[in-house]
């Protein structure tokens, strides 16, 4: 493994680290508070070593494949992690070091599950900070990077790519991987940015709408206020954030093709498709189940929101779904699981997944009742490598392992076990609430130090798909070869 590259990425990982928390510097000087020392000296520190670790151990062999490129990626997000606890902590906003490393992994992450009980309390640098990370963490930092450093893990680039961009399929809709990196990212700064234009003509407040925006477009839920979306009390600044939720679910290469004037590409994506069918199949269900508790319009209204928010794992909330009906809290439960479209900035286990298992099972129940038929799996058109199947099935494995894992190890609290199930189900899906204790207006800050360390690894693993955080625990990963 070329452990002197892992290192140079590391690096660069602290510089931008270490740039964007003088953002939230100059945001406590606007306000004239005091917790942006925090923010300057963290910054500082952590941009000196990362200058450190980039110019003193530069690589002569900038090659990175796979093995290293997945270890570099995982290892970046822990000390994103790390790092980005220490202004909480530091500040004493968040005392308890645990707390402070937890808040930060579900900001990166864009989980959006907070240990916090009253949001309103943090000063402005440090809610805008929740919102910064989010924001870095949706498009990915490694991303970033690929579009920011020329020569970056050279023509192998793609391993990085491949374990921060969440989906079993990345299409490549330029030649260049770095020319892809700075377009994703365009894409990305243009919809935040008309976002906050579209919030602010609401009448939202500029300091609000930039926040709102960022967890948005991260897809990661964190509100500034204690009643989270419902402090906005119109329904159009709620409308505005639960269709760009749903934007930011897509998948980027289609606003790419789009952006080629590759129109007939564009729209035949199957995932597409369903994305959008489960959303609007979902929230009529849910709508008019929901109508016994409030009017048709207010229903649809907040059927779409909750639906937009959860498929697509950003977790923001307008109430408290506790109070919905068995069959709707049900429905939701279900999209937790479902996720965003590949190549988005939502998490979970991808409608890409569900679709090519759905038809790897119509396959073999069709070799069943024709056995000598030769049958191939296609999508969007074109025939779906064999690979990509084998690796859909065997994540599915893993994934249901490590939830199994880690929901008998939060059982040892003896919550109840809606609660227990959905913590698990909300973390290692990136969405944040979940039901009962840890749903909409509850959070997670009653768990013990072992749940707490269980759900920081979900959330990261989640994130990154479970194989480059997996990759870090096997020693033979980190054998010579």
């Amino acid at each position: 493994m070329n452990k002197r590259i892992i290192v140079y990425i590391l690096g660069w990982v602290l510089i931008v680290e270490g740039a964007a928390m003088q953002v939230c510097t100059l945001t406590s000087v606007v306000y004239r508070e005091h917790e942006g020392i925090y923010f300057f000296l963290t910054g500082l520190v952590s941009a000196v070593l990362g200058v450190l670790a980039v110019k003193v151990k530069k690589p002569k062999n900038m090659v990175l494949y796979q093995k290293a490129g997945f270890a570099a990626t995982a290892l970046s997000w822990i000390l994103l992690a790390l790092v980005g606890a220490m202004p909480f902590w530091l500040s004493g906003e968040i005392p308890h070091f645990i707390d402070a490393f937890f808040e930060a992994a579900s900001g990166f992450t864009t989980t959006g599950a907070t240990i916090l009980t009253d949001v309103e309390s943090l000063s402005h640098g440090m809610l805008l900070w929740r919102s910064v990370m989010v924001w870095l963490g949706g498009m990915g930092v490694i991303v970033f990077l690929l579009a920011l450093i020329p020569k970056l893990g050279g023509q192998q680039n793609i391993f990085l790519m491949k374990a921060e961009s969440p989906g079993p399929i990345i299409g490549k809709a330029v030649p260049k991987m770095r020319n892809y990196a700075a377009i994703l990212y365009g894409i990305y700064i243009g919809l935040t940015l008309l976002e906050i234009i579209l919030l602010l003509c609401g009448g939202m407040k500029f300091f609000d709408a930039v926040n709102v925006s960022f967890s948005t477009a991260g897809t990661g839920g964190f509100g500034i206020h204690n009643d989270n979306m419902a402090a906005y009390h119109t329904h159009y600044l709620q409308t505005v954030i639960a269709i760009f939720m749903m934007l930011f679910g897509i998948n980027f290469s289609f606003y790419i093709l789009l952006l080629a004037r590759k129109f007939k590409s564009a729209f035949r994506m199957e995932e597409l498709w369903f994305y959008l069918g489960i959303i609007v199949s979902f929230t009529v269900m849910i709508a008019l189940n929901i109508m016994s508790i409030y009017p048709p319009g207010e229903a649809f209204h907040q059927s779409f929101f909750y639906v937009s928010s959860i498929i697509t794992t950003t977790g923001f909330g307008i109430g408290d779904v506790n109070h919905w009906p068995q069959f709707s809290k049900a429905l939701i439960l279900v999209i937790t699981f479902l996720g965003a479209m590949a190549g988005s900035t939502g998490g979970g286990f991808k409608i890409s997944r569900m679709v090519i298992l759905a038809k790897e099972v119509k396959k073999e129940l069709s070799l069943l009742i024709h056995p000598r038929n030769v049958k191939t799996i296609t999508m969007d058109g074109k025939p779906i490598d064999h690979n990509i199947t084998r690796n859909t099935s065997v994540y599915l494995v893993v994934y249901m392992a490590v939830f199994v894992f880690s929901f008998l190890i939060v059982s040892f609290e003896g919550r109840d076990m809606v609660t227990s199930f959905t913590s698990i189900a909300a973390t290692l899906n990136n969405t944040g609430p979940g039901l009962n204790d840890v749903g909409p207006v509850g959070n997670y800050a009653n768990f013990t130090i072992l749940s707490k360390a269980v759900l920081i690894f979900d959330m990261i693993a989640g994130r990154l798909e479970l194989f480059p955080i997996l990759l870090l625990l096997s020693p033979a990963a980190w054998k010579k070869s």
